[in-house]
């Protein structure tokens, strides 16, 4: 039983409904996708409003949102991301594997300078909500921040602070054990990417 409001939800028991931990084993970096699959603005609202409903510090709710489903923003946004830091001789996905939609997470200096990890939140909020649409993205935190507002015309009362990319994935993504403590990402010969995780054991204190 949920409160919400002044009503009372009540959330039926599901025997087949998609567990937590495979949403979030499934919800990896994606880098490619199928450029052709269209993402629509409503979608990107759907996401944006799993956003509004997320925890927020102080409940302050400072962020606003800049959504982009169309070929001309797209590209401007695109041109302002780095795509993989571990990925020496790759500069990102080529035409026709590039998201098909973005959102822009700023944060409204009317309201704090302080946002706090409330873009973190979000972001995982939203990607997971992507990942129960069939869908998949990617969060940037490398952007060229003063050319992304000037090509958008983002009103200098907001700070850009993450890029989240959404598509339909177009690779294969695994997880593996961290090896001798390499964590680096990486793609094998058939261009599987593969993604290491420190295991549980080696990440609990006491």
């Amino acid at each position: 039983m949920v409160m919400f409001s002044d009503h009372l939800f009540f959330v039926p028991f599901q025997k087949n409904r998609i567990m937590i931990k495979d949403l979030i084993t499934k919800n990896r970096s994606y880098r490619r996708f199928y450029q052709d699959h269209k993402v629509t603005i409503e979608e990107l609202k759907e996401l944006v409003d799993l956003a509004r409903l997320s925890p927020s510090g102080r409940n302050l709710q400072p962020l606003k949102y800049f959504l982009s489903a169309d070929e001309v923003n797209n590209e401007k946004i695109f041109s302002t991301l780095a795509w993989a830091g571990y990925l020496k001789d790759w500069n990102g996905p080529e035409e026709g594997e590039k998201p098909a939609g973005y959102i822009i997470i700023l944060g409204d200096t009317r309201l704090t300078n302080n946002f706090m990890c409330d873009h973190g939140i979000v972001s995982q909020s939203m990607l997971l909500g992507a990942v129960e649409k069939g869908l998949g993205g990617c969060i940037f935190a490398s952007i060229k921040r003063e050319k992304l507002k000037e090509v958008l015309e983002i009103e200098e009362c907001f700070e850009v602070l993450l890029v989240v990319a959404f598509g339909k994935p177009k690779e294969k993504v695994v997880i593996n054990r961290v090896f001798e403590n390499d964590i680096k990402y990486f793609r094998d010969d058939e261009n599987v990417h593969h993604v290491p995780k420190r295991d549980l054991n080696n990440i609990i204190v006491s």
